[in-house]
């Protein structure tokens, strides 16, 4: 029965391409485990960027065929999308290892140091890297284990999703939508957001009820979420935007192009950044990083420096007068926070969304179609390609279309084009100078190269 970190040595990740389990493969590396992994990206004689970041962390990378696991392994972490019939988890079984999943092990690391847990539907990986670099520019060498890679760490040739520092303190993301985050029992909780997601909002309320009872410290609430704030444990320590009843109150907002300026506590702070959503997260941050003992100004100066993380409104370029930027936003809420934060950039904001998975389009048809529309303004346009399959056995009986067509019905601009690969000569006509184009898409692990490809065409 593994309990704490010091219960194995050897650990072998199924699926450790994966951003979540390469974050807690290269985190384990950082602390001497000895540590190894498969992934179905993996191909012989054939390049993977991930796995060649992986094995420069020391971390050893095999097809997956059950040839890296050994007599040796002894513990094999899988995520939830990982079945019990793979062939890998069949030899495990076999060979008497124990087998955890992904946030099991990432709830027995937490228990291992001083632990911020960021919870929420939205903005966990935003405010988590903007906490992790108040906490390093304040001294505190922190650690932090991400849903995404952080820029500032990319640079230095890595994933960017991890990092091992010297100090007590270990940012994490607590994942609500496979339930994992009552698991967790951190130091502080922070919780950002409550919006319909991947569960209904009591299955959500119950969730965050019980994240809450599990923080041993403090429980930081964004005041600005209707349903968030129900579940405030002291104003005190809460923030929120414009928000008489939270401490850590965002006033004096602007946006002016790609930077944002507002006060927190009459603190002004200045960001390379857009959106009213982002100015909310940093505000979250800096709740935390204050309350843990960082003066207001280092968390000023700290966010005016902040990099910023992967796929998050990362802006590619501006050709012929048009903004290409791209986007992470995959769920309603998120998707109306990024083309409301791109509006003040250009008159026209032209956006393109994959859905991703048939049953979570199913799932959140209505509020796609309710949330997109009330954030398009008359000039703005949304298109949409069809849903990204993941392999499985899911039902297909959604398209992308039928959110299109009851986005139109409501009398918005909103387009299909099926094939996303014909989606750029489509939208020619509709791209003009003083114009955005945002591109939205999350889970599929070849956005990346389709939007920079675009911008590269355009």
């Amino acid at each position: 029965m593994i309990k704490n970190i010091s219960n194995f040595q050897n650990p072998f990740f199924i699926g450790v391409a994966g951003v979540g389990m390469s974050a807690i493969a290269q985190y384990l590396r950082g602390i001497g485990k000895e540590v190894s992994g498969s992934d179905r990206y993996f191909h012989p004689n054939e390049y993977n960027k991930t796995k060649e970041q992986l094995e420069a962390e020391g971390i050893k990378c095999f097809l997956q065929d059950g040839t890296g696991i050994s007599e040796k392994t002894d513990l094999v972490v899988v995520s939830t999308a990982i079945e019990d019939t793979v062939f890998e988890v069949q030899k495990a079984k076999e060979l008497g290892i124990p087998i955890i999943k992904r946030s099991e092990l990432l709830a027995i690391i937490a228990k291992s140091k001083k632990t911020v847990a960021v919870a929420g539907t939205s903005g966990k990986s935003t405010t988590s890297a903007m906490l992790f670099q108040i906490l390093l520019d304040a001294g505190l060498e922190p650690s932090i284990i991400s849903g995404a890679g952080l820029t500032s760490i990319i640079k230095q040739g890595k994933i960017g999703n991890a990092h091992v520092g010297k100090g007590d303190w270990l940012i994490i993301e607590a994942d609500e939508s496979d339930g994992s985050v009552v698991q967790y029992e951190p130091e502080i909780g922070l919780l950002l957001n409550i919006d319909k997601d991947h569960q209904e909002i009591d299955e959500l309320i119950e969730i965050f009820t019980i994240f809450k009872k599990n923080t041993k410290g403090l429980f930081v609430v964004n005041q600005s979420n209707t349903l968030a704030k129900t579940l405030s444990a002291n104003s005190d320590n809460d923030f929120g935007f414009e928000n008489e009843n939270a401490r850590y109150t965002v006033t004096d907002f602007t946006q002016n192009g790609f930077e944002l300026s507002f006060r927190i506590l009459g603190q002004s702070v200045m960001m390379h950044s857009i959106g009213k959503h982002s100015a909310e997260n940093a505000a979250a941050a800096i709740a935390v990083a204050h309350q843990i003992g960082v003066d207001l100004k280092v968390c000023a100066d700290s966010l005016e420096h902040y990099e910023g993380i992967y796929r998050r409104h990362q802006i590619l370029g501006q050709k012929n007068g048009v903004w290409v930027i791209d986007d992470y936003a995959h769920n309603p809420a998120k998707c109306a926070a990024s083309i409301k934060a791109c509006q003040p950039l250009a008159k026209k904001v032209v956006a393109w969304f994959q859905p991703h998975g048939y049953k979570p389009t199913r799932f959140l048809k209505d509020d796609f179609v309710k949330e997109i529309s009330a954030a398009l303004r008359e000039n703005d346009e949304i298109w949409m390609s069809e849903i990204f399959y993941a392999g499985g056995t899911a039902v297909k009986d959604i398209s992308a279309n039928d959110l299109i067509e009851e986005i139109r019905a409501k009398g918005k601009k909103a387009f299909f084009v099926e094939h996303r690969n014909d989606f750029l000569e489509k939208v020619r006509p509709s791209l003009s100078e003083n114009s955005v184009l945002l591109l939205m898409g999350a889970r599929d692990p070849s956005l990346e190269d389709f939007c920079k490809n675009l911008y590269e065409k355009l």
